[in-house]
């Protein structure tokens, strides 16, 4: 499974399938997040089969649903504090996966955009593979807002 690192601890992905869990738990991930509502594409697996075959192969399992078009700022702080909670409990690297991996990209921007610039979190959202401009204004909202 293709995956696009961000920070050291958090990766992301496009949709995964049961069948990819084995390769992710191999690659020494320990936590796998869901941020696909189920029911959001007809290929699409249902986070319950996900989360059996994680928990099967030791790895724990998040589902935190976020609509992509709709990113809220609790959305974000939610994503935030989780990403934060896994890493503060030593969880171990984190497995973030949507339908492509956008949402899950900008989720973490937004969460981290009162602590670095938009500038510093695009490079490394393009870096990635994500060209994200589109969020900038939001970013640098949330970057003013904060000092």
């Amino acid at each position: 499974m293709d995956s696009k690192q961000l920070t050291p601890q958090l990766h992301v992905a496009a949709q995964i399938t049961k069948d990819n869990i084995p390769a992710i738990a191999a690659q020494g991930f320990k936590v796998i997040l869901n941020n696909r509502p189920d029911g959001e594409g007809e290929d699409q697996p249902p986070a319950a089969e996900i989360e059996a075959a994680a928990k099967a192969h030791g790895l724990q399992y998040i589902y935190q649903p976020v609509v992509g078009t709709a990113i809220t700022d609790e959305n974000a702080e939610e994503f935030g504090a989780t990403i934060a909670a896994c890493i503060n409990n030593n969880s171990g690297p984190i497995f973030a996966h949507c339908r492509t991996g956008t949402r899950c990209t900008i989720l973490w921007m937004l969460s981290q955009a009162k602590n670095q610039s938009a500038d510093d979190l695009l490079a490394k959202a393009a870096k990635a593979g994500y060209s994200l401009e589109q969020v900038r204004g939001r970013l640098e909202k949330i970057t003013k807002d904060s000092t």
